[in-house]
Formats: structure tokens, C-alpha cells, sequence
């Protein structure tokens, strides 16, 4: 939800609740009440009443609402007098981790306990939110599913994350290109927001690289409820050399939108875990986007020219 649309749901909100408490009887949203504007920024009756309309209420959710995740906010939690302020601030900014928030009594501040329940409700989001349709019509990634129906047969059911539906294994079979040396597409995992955030700048740096530098590289698409394994299943179908999932991690406080790269040479279903390589905590705070692409063409390319990967690579 964007910052507006949650303005605009505040305002309803606000309006709805000052309705039922019947602060002016002849209030309509966005029309004076008597003789008062409507550009009057805080009207009263003559009663001393405040008089609300639907632009007086928006202009203060706007001016008022604070994103409780943004750095900006966090930097404002602090504990009074330490001891040693360089140290703590240098350790601050050394870690996401919560360090130096202070606390009042034996219960965390207001603000620390906010911003706290604002990064769960982000990675709550990450993982139960649907995928943006749109941003894969625009990457042009085909949408296919593993064998999860819902979001709760994802989240309690893994196994049947790890393999795809029949729907998925016919469209593999007759859209995708046949054995190519790199298999290349993009997962969900646990966090859509790992997708929406990171997906479009590191693709096609990846995508492209790989052709320049004249690698076969398969037909990208995107799985709904995916999960590791998934990539088993993918390299079995297409029957590729190499096969590259990028996935969307498990959401944690300090970031809701980590991607990884897991990369399995000659993948089979049943493969051991120990087999894959991992290129990990790709996000804005991390690993830039961009950045992750052009290593991962590097990366791949020795995957593929060493046929190993895995604790059989040494990196």
C-alpha cells in the first residue's frame, strides 16, 4: 500500500469515526459546514467544537503520518546520557540489529515498541501479499504454480512447494527452450516484496550478460508458492546443465525484501542440499540489485565451466 492510498484510507477512517460521534450534524465530506470554508485550516463552531471536513482531515493525516521504518524515524530511538555516544552510534551504524533503543521501566519506549510493530507488519506483508501481476506482463515472465493451491497450503504444506503442477510441467514442455546450459527464473519463496524490490533491476543485468557472452540461457518465467527444491523440478522438465531460481527469503525485521540467488549444477530431484551455492541478502540494504547480476554472470559461468557447485565448488 502506498503512502497516498494509506492517507486516503486514514481519511475514511477518520471521517467514518467523527460521523458516528456526531461531531456536526450538517457535516458532508468536502463542503463547508454553515458558514465556515472549507479552506479554514482548524474551523470551530461557535460552540468551540472543531468542525472537520474531508480536505482538513487528509491535509493532517498527510502532515502528520510518519513511516515508522524508514532509517529516519529509527534514528530518533535512542536512550538518553550513554555513557560512551560515539561508540554506540558507531555501533548503530554497523548492525541493522536494535542497539541503543533504551527502554522505559522494564517495557520497550513507544517509539521502539512502533517501529518494532511496523517492521512485523512489513514482513507479515512480504510473505501474504499476492505477486504483481503486472510487473511480470512487464518482465514478460510466464506465471506458472507448484502444486500449492492457496497461500496456507504454501506456508504449511513445503513439500508441495517443491514440486510443480501438472498445469506447470505442461507448459514447461512445450513453451521453454529444451536442454540449455542455464535455466534462469524467478520465485516467490516467502516474500513477494524480495520480487517486486529487486526483480527488475537485477534480470536483465543477468540475463543480459549470460548472452553477451554467448551462454544458452532458457525461457525465464515465475512460480507461485515455490520453494528451493522447486529448482529440482525445473531442471528435470527443461533438462538444463545449470539452474539459477531467484528467490525471495524469509522476511526478518531488519528486511522484509531479501532476494537470493540458489544456483544447483546438474540438479535432479533428491539432490542433496549440500550441492547448491547461495548468493544471499540481495536487497537495497544489502547486496545492491544491479550489483548481484554482473556477479552472478561471473559466478554462473565458473559454475558451468567447473560442472560443480555447491561444497564441491571452491570459491
Amino acid at each position: 500500500m502506498t503512502r497516498e492510498q494509506l492517507i486516503e484510507q486514514i481519511t475514511a477512517q477518520v471521517l467514518a469515526a467523527l460521523k458516528e460521534q456526531g461531531v456536526s450534524e450538517d457535516f458532508v465530506p468536502g463542503k463547508p459546514v454553515g458558514d465556515v470554508p472549507v479552506e479554514a485550516p482548524v474551523p470551530q463552531h461557535s460552540t468551540g467544537t472543531p468542525v472537520f471536513t474531508e480536505a482538513s482531515v487528509r491535509e493532517l493525516a498527510s502532515d502528520t503520518l510518519k513511516d515508522l521504518t524508514e532509517a529516519e524515524y529509527k534514528d530518533t530511538i535512542q536512550f538518553e546520557d550513554p555513557e560512551n555516544p560515539l561508540a554506540l552510534r558507531a555501533m548503530e551504524r554497523s548492525t541493522t540489529a536494535r542497539v541503543g533503543i533504551g527502554r522505559d521501566g522494564e517495557r520497550l519506549t513507544t517509539k521502539a515498541m512502533l517501529s518494532l510493530r511496523a517492521d512485523h507488519a512489513m514482513a507479515k506483508d512480504a510473505v501474504l501479499k499476492p505477486v504483481d501481476e503486472g510487473l511480470l506482463e512487464r518482465m514478460d515472465l510466464p506465471l506458472i504454480q507448484s502444486k500449492c493451491e492457496d497461500i496456507d497450503t504454501h506456508l504449511t504444506r513445503p513439500d508441495l512447494g517443491r514440486q510443480l503442477s501438472d498445469e506447470a510441467k505442461a507448459f514447461l514442455q512445450q513453451h521453454c527452450e529444451k536442454h540449455p546450459q542455464i535455466q534462469v527464473y524467478v520465485s516467490d519463496g516467502l516474500s513477494n516484496s524480495a520480487v517486486e524490490n529487486n526483480i527488475e533491476d537485477l534480470l536483465p543485468i543477468l540475463m543480459d550478460g549470460l548472452k553477451a557472452d554467448g551462454i544458452r540461457v532458457g525461457t525465464p518465467f515465475f512460480v507461485k508458492y515455490g520453494r528451493v527444491p522447486t529448482m529440482d523440478a525445473v531442471s528435470e522438465e527443461v533438462g538444463a546443465e545449470l539452474t539459477c531460481v531467484l528467490l525471495g527469503e524469509r522476511p526478518g525485521l531488519a528486511a522484509s525484501d531479501s532476494m537470493s540467488a540458489y544456483i544447483t549444477y546438474g540438479a535432479y530431484v533428491g539432490i542433496p542440499e549440500s550441492k547448491r551455492t547461495v548468493v544471499s541478502n540481495i536487497h537495497q540494504h544489502g547486496i545492491q540489485p544491479v550489483e548481484a547480476g554482473a556477479y552472478l554472470v561471473e559466478l554462473l559461468e565458473r559454475i558451468l565451466n567447473e560442472q560443480k557447485s555447491g561444497v564441491d565448488l571452491q570459491l
